[in-house]
């Protein structure tokens, strides 16, 4: 194989893509960032320690997320830069360990003797070819165990996810110490044969609980920095006028942009997952934001060819560029794309320096004015606590029969088309609650409201998936019931990568037993581990849209 990389819902044969990634992955590319993520695990065995010793290093534990988020799908397919990474991780790699070492033998006053895992000793000159070989030899199948390797693997991606969120976080100033250190505890535990399944049934089970926290902790970072989203109809057309058009997920980069252009003659506007970003106060509050063009990041090649502006790539989903636009689009943060320009990040506590992305939206003219309907979102945690009596009431009443959360990720396949269906063949008295990009299936279709209760309450992005969790947990107060299964909740999640396998832990976390998986069930996921998720968590795929709605209005 060239390679071998299963960590997204699209993999090769629902196996795993081992001559080029469906995503656009190179062998090359992939070898890298197998490389990197296993001088994570070395570097968090000796932060791991290092902590017994009561020494951490911050630069060390944030370079370790900024790493683990750098190897999502749909992130950086730079070789360059992401051998750039490598080598930085060997440093921090060297800096924690001497560290540790010197303190060990000023305790002990010995030389320190544990046996050394490969990953935590390994150092190497920058040599791409050389590193591309050893990343080839030390990927997924480094662990021979079918069900281990599984639970590794389950865990290294709940870890991704977890990291990207975090990552966000720590840009608004909001950080956790005890998040940064699991995810190094949690990659140390990929590196330890004495571990057995129900120690990383645990640890996975554990990761659950930290993605709630990680979730919380971005929420409060987005609502401290910008607002509690508000209910707001976004337009979803374009003006006649030079545009920018932003992707990813990453606000601060949007914010800045948007005081960087504001009255310089250029408007903005949000695709895919930044389509949340207008119902923040202090974003919608620019008058040059002017809604949301395009819809899910797999149509980007069809929908940056034909918006004539700049484009911005702030965080994951990028895709190849097509020549047409190439010379238009703007990566920055951890993305990366070989040949296409990259905006440095922050020095010094100063703005990114958006000017060429503002030079090249002038330079394109002005774009045709488009038809565009206006649809609501907004719908975060402090929104729906102004709607909660009555949501409540009219659960009571029986004006709402059941809730209906279809949230997580879009996707190229056409099994994909399996939520659109679903999502019209609801009953009037439904309620769809979503979150991320999966809503693109359906948010674009008129399904009314219940007496001013719009039938898709839309909370935002992926990691917003915790203001849904938080609507749930208060309606099972409101009803004063012991198990949050007894409410009228259907779960039916869509996932294509590692973040929505962070919300599914979250989920499972929080006591979610009975949700529905689709299109397809993890490749990395392992029939005696798929066993435990069933019996456990009574996980399940998707089937038809007939069956699974017959079922699920039943309550199963």
């Amino acid at each position: 194989m060239d390679m071998f990389c299963y960590q997204c819902s699209e993999a090769l044969n629902q196996k795993g893509c081992t001559v080029k990634g469906v995503c656009g992955k190179e062998p090359d590319v992939a070898n890298l960032l197998d490389l990197l993520i296993w001088n994570l695990k070395g570097i968090s065995y000796w932060a791991k320690r290092a902590r017994k010793f009561h020494i951490t290093d911050t630069e060390v534990d944030l370079f370790v997320a900024e790493g683990l988020f750098t190897s999502i799908t749909n992130v950086n397919f730079d070789p360059e830069s992401i051998a750039e990474k490598i080598e930085r991780a060997i440093e921090m790699k060297k800096r924690i360990r001497d560290k540790l070492l010197e303190k060990f033998e000023e305790k002990s006053g010995k030389k320190y003797d544990e046996d050394i895992p490969e990953p935590a000793k390994w150092e190497s000159k920058r040599n791409l070819q050389d590193w591309i070989n050893k990343g080839k030899n030390i990927g997924v199948f480094d662990t021979k165990n079918d069900d281990i390797r599984s639970l590794r693997e389950f865990l290294t991606y709940g870890l991704k996810g977890i990291a990207a969120y975090a990552d966000h976080a720590y840009i608004l100033n909001e950080t956790n110490d005890d998040i940064l250190h699991f995810l190094e505890d949690g990659l140390e535990s990929t590196i330890d044969d004495s571990l057995k399944v129900d120690d990383y049934v645990g640890l996975i089970m554990k990761t659950g609980k930290y993605a709630v926290e990680v979730m919380d902790l971005l929420d409060n970072a987005n609502t401290s920095a910008y607002g509690n989203p508000e209910l707001t109809q976004v337009f979803t057309g374009t003006v006649e006028g030079p545009g920018i058009l932003v992707s990813g997920h990453d606000l601060l980069d949007l914010k800045e942009l948007l005081e960087q252009t504001e009255n310089a003659g250029v408007n903005v506007y949000t695709h895919g997952e930044m389509l949340p970003a207008n119902a923040y106060p202090k974003l919608k509050k620019y008058e040059h934001l002017i809604g949301n063009y395009g819809g899910s990041w797999y149509k980007q090649q069809k929908e940056f060819s034909d918006f004539n502006g700049a484009i911005l790539m702030t965080t994951n989903c990028i895709q190849k560029p097509l020549d047409n636009y190439k010379d238009r689009i703007f990566t920055t943060g951890l993305v990366g794309w070989p040949g296409v320009k990259h905006i440095p990040n922050r020095t010094d506590g100063k703005s990114k320096d958006f000017t060429r992305v503002i030079e090249k939206a002038k330079e394109m003219g002005s774009l045709k004015k488009r038809e565009g309907k206006n649809i609501p979102i907004g719908f975060g945690h402090a929104q729906i606590d102004e709607f909660a009596d009555k949501i409540i009431e009219f659960v009571k009443s029986g004006k709402i029969k059941r809730f209906f959360v279809m949230g997580g990720c879009d996707g190229r396949f056409k099994e994909r088309g399996y939520y659109t269906e679903l999502a019209k063949k609801l009953p009037r008295d439904a309620v769809i609650l979503t979150a991320g990009c999966a809503k693109y299936r359906y948010n674009m279709l008129d399904f009314g409201d219940i007496e001013g209760i719009p039938r898709v309450i839309d909370a935002g992005q992926c990691n917003d998936s915790y203001s849904l969790v938080k609507t749930a947990l208060k309606l099972k107060e409101a009803f004063n019931l012991e198990d949050i299964n007894e409410l009228p909740i259907s779960y039916d999640i869509a996932w294509y990568e590692q973040k929505a396998v962070t919300v599914l832990l979250a989920l499972l976390y929080v006591g979610v037993k009975g949700i529905r998986l689709g299109p397809v069930l993890p490749a990395f996921i392992s029939p005696n581990v798929l066993d435990v998720l069933i019996d456990k968590f009574e996980i399940k795929p998707i089937g038809t849209v007939e069956e699974d709605l017959e079922m699920m209005l039943q309550g199963k």
